[in-house]
């Protein structure tokens, strides 16, 4: 009989069903703070289908996730001040569980300070400035969903190790307002300048007459030209450049072009003007590095789903709204890993207020995202994949992929249009032009010059033309030797209310 009831017992035991892949049942609330102002790729007419997608897709009856309950709240963030706000106004009547964006720098500073301090995860598929990396003290509870500036700037660093490249002049377009390119370039700054002389050369095409022939002859002294401005500037200098026979291979030239995905460089040296012929020779010496696109058939589907709930939203202001981009992708992606992280915890006795474990636990670690896979690093930043794209039918005039750069493994992959011939510095032949300083006036030669103290009479009189120089074409020209720049620890303002920066004031 004993043995009867011991075998009922354990019958009934392996009757009862298994909780240890039961879904947790949680209510999350979550503040989407991005601009309603449609200008900005990453507005909230372009990213909430993103969002919403992906919280449907949690929510799939006996999934994983299906017991998460995410209360979605978006509000504008109009990439300033305003975002700070609907963090607070939004706090007093119920602090969020989780804050996706900002992505506006300077939106993103105040905000990610204010949830770190209460404990709140943020999720950013921008604040990409290098500032952010500090995680230890202001910034502990951000991720970055999408690669940072300098997770980019890797591929410079990568391809100046390669190619033994040992100068390089940035040139970028500073708005003195949202300022991107200033803080693309920082990152390349911050990589390139231990290793190698790096001269800095700042435009604002906004208050300023950008005059690409004074640019050129800052081109002379260096090998590896680097550029972040919009398509027009960036046009211009290389019309100088090839004019001065800078595009036969002295000179490596680049352009930055990380958002604009219906260029990606390819047909950018057209504009339908007499110009298009000879801007078309000059662009074979041009390479754009951008973003490394990977699609799997999943995101076929999610592109579609986007573009179609947009469409259906008919926004007359929103001029193609439907292109889907890193920005875009970034967020669905944010939801789902957080949806992984916070599961995680709950099942091991967290809850959906600590903040910081669930944090802890979306850095350091791979899942699938919308587009393929995606890996963040130990600080929470995730590793960044960028390809670089060269001319490679000059007669067409058309540009493809020649290599990519795998940011987990710090590896380059060479494709079959890459030319190592292009990227080889070809011999440096010193030509005297007539709109330059003749370094041979006065009968002397240059390693005669060298040798020379300047007499005080010349040195008034290259200080004068310095200043005529500076008064007549009102560029603002920032050189700096390695040495100078090296200081990593002395962090300079850039606003009141801005991020640190290690590259200049503003």
């Amino acid at each position: 009989m004993t043995c009867f009831i011991l075998l009922c017992f354990y019958l009934c035991l392996g009757l009862l069903p298994v909780r240890t892949s039961a879904a947790v049942n949680e209510d999350i609330e979550v503040l989407v703070i991005l601009p309603k102002n449609n200008s900005y790729i990453f507005s909230l007419a372009r990213v909430t289908p993103a969002i919403e997608y992906a919280r449907q897709k949690l929510k799939i009856p006996g999934g994983l996730y299906s017991g998460l309950n995410f209360n979605m709240r978006y509000e504008d963030s109009g990439c300033g001040n305003d975002a700070l706000f609907s963090l607070v106004d939004r706090s007093c009547e119920k602090k969020p569980d989780l804050v996706l964006g900002p992505v506006c720098e300077y939106a993103a500073a105040p905000v990610v300070r204010m949830a770190s301090h209460w404990n709140i995860p943020v999720i950013s598929a921008g604040a990409l400035a290098s500032g952010y990396r500090d995680k230890d003290k202001e910034y502990t509870h951000l991720t970055r969903i999408s690669p940072s500036y300098l997770k980019m700037a890797e591929t410079f660093a990568a391809m100046f190790h390669h190619f033994n490249w040992k100068e390089a002049l940035l040139i970028f377009d500073d708005d003195k307002e949202e300022r991107n390119c200033y803080f693309t370039v920082e990152g390349v700054h911050i990589k390139l300048m231990d290793q190698y002389h790096i001269s800095p050369v700042v435009i604002n095409s906004k208050d300023e007459h950008v005059n690409a022939d004074d640019l050129i002859k800052l081109i002379y002294e260096s090998e590896v030209v680097i550029m972040c401005a919009g398509a027009d500037i960036v046009r211009d200098i290389m019309l100088a450049a090839h004019r001065r026979r800078l595009t036969n291979g002295s000179y490596i030239f680049f352009n930055i072009e990380l958002f604009n995905n219906t260029s990606y460089g390819n047909g950018s040296w057209k504009r339908g003007d007499k110009y298009d012929n000879e801007a078309r020779q000059a662009y074979s010496a041009l390479n754009t590095v951008t973003l490394l696109r990977t699609v799997k058939p999943e995101f076929e589907n999610f592109s579609l789903e986007v573009k179609r709930s947009i469409q259906k939203a008919g926004l007359p202001d929103c001029e193609n709204c439907d292109n889907i981009n890193m920005f875009v992708e970034g967020f669905h992606d944010a939801l789902v890993l957080y949806a992984l992280a916070l599961h995680e915890a709950i099942r091991n006795g967290f809850t959906k207020k600590d903040g910081a474990e669930i944090t802890n636990r979306m850095w350091n670690r791979t899942f699938e995202g919308i587009a393929g896979q995606v890996s963040l690093d130990f600080y929470g930043d995730r590793y960044g994949d960028f390809s670089v794209m060269s001319m490679t039918n000059p007669e067409a005039g058309t540009y493809e992929t020649v290599c990519n750069y795998f940011g987990v493994n710090e590896s380059f992959q060479m494709l079959p249009g890459f030319n190592p011939e292009h990227f080889t510095l070809k011999g440096r032949h010193r030509i005297t032009h007539t709109d330059l300083p003749d370094k041979s006036s006065g009968g002397l030669g240059v390693s005669a010059v060298t040798g020379i103290i300047v007499g005080s009479l010349l040195g008034t009189a290259l200080l004068m033309a310095f200043y005529f120089f500076r008064k007549n074409y009102r560029i603002t020209i920032e050189r700096r030797t390695t040495r100078e720049e090296c200081d990593i620890g002395k962090h300079r303002q850039l606003r009141e209310d801005s991020i640190r920066s290690n590259f200049s004031a503003a």
